[in-house]
């Protein structure tokens, strides 16, 4: 199954860049959700449209969870789920920068096991099956082979790598892009050392990045070292590391108690 789920994203979200090409720098009508939750197009809504239309006709009995549509509670009893951004990186979208992505995941009981991100216009999709490896545009990738927090490459937040977040000067040089799920591609190819998030991510921003970097050889946890799990009633996962297992163990090490703390309501399951 997981084989026919991710050849039925990665049409999907090729369906989404084709969307998302023609509201490209064509000034698409945008506004402001409120509450802090930031901006989003019509190019948003018709690829969440068109995406939901496709996908649960394909999948009747799965599960969905979208950034752009209201949440239905139905989805914590199914078996399989849909976990969608439309566009992850809506801000870029909007000043015409090319690195956004559809990131489009599927999770089994709480476990990521099929997955897919395209960047439209930098004509890239990266995808995963678990147990399948991971791959971009068809070609196997691997995470770097970075151990030592010295000198690594990280996409993250300036916010991030401020001194009163570590125990002691950790050496690791900021990279930045603005969709989370792209960042995480990027490391899961090695062109980056890791990703990190210390602040609370929505399950659709990671859900697919995340099998993708397990998959090309990584490792992914929160900053509190638990294990990723997907579907909760509160979609939410308390912060990020992904990158080689060996270099991921040392910036958890690295980071100060008061920076893994898990934000409230989120259930972390027993054993994680």
């Amino acid at each position: 199954m997981p084989a026919r789920d991710l050849a039925l994203l990665l049409a999907a979200a090729e369906a989404a860049g084709k969307i998302a090409k023609r509201y490209f720098k064509a000034d698409p009508e945008t506004w402001d959700k409120g509450d802090g939750q930031g901006p989003v197009t019509q190019a948003d809504l018709a690829i969440n449209d068109m995406l939901k239309a496709e996908l649960l006709a394909a999948r009747p009995d799965y599960g969905w969870l979208s950034e752009e549509s209201e949440d239905d509670p139905a989805r914590l009893a199914a078996e399989r789920v849909f976990i969608i951004d439309p566009i992850d990186g809506t801000r870029a979208f909007i000043n015409g920068e090319p690195s956004f992505s559809h990131s489009l995941a599927i999770a089994q009981k709480g476990e990521i096991i099929a997955a897919v991100v395209h960047v439209p216009m930098k004509d890239q999709s990266f995808g995963a099956r678990l147990g399948g490896g991971a791959y971009c545009n068809g070609a196997p990738i691997k995470v770097s082979e970075k151990a030592e927090m010295a000198g690594a490459t990280v996409l993250t937040r300036k916010p991030e790598l401020r001194p009163e977040h570590w125990h002691q000067p950790h050496g690791m040089v900021h990279k930045f892009r603005p969709s989370l799920a792209y960042r995480l591609c990027l490391v899961a190819e090695g062109r980056y050392d890791a990703m990190l998030a210390l602040r609370p991510l929505w399950e659709w921003d990671v859900a697919a990045g995340d099998l993708i970097v397990r998959e090309a050889f990584g490792a992914v946890c929160t900053t509190g070292g638990q294990k990723t799990r997907y579907n909760n009633p509160l979609p939410k996962l308390a912060g990020m590391v992904a990158g080689p297992q060996k270099l991921t163990t040392k910036i958890i090490s690295g980071l100060q108690p008061a920076a893994k703390q898990p934000i409230a309501g989120l259930i972390i399951p027993k054993g994680d």
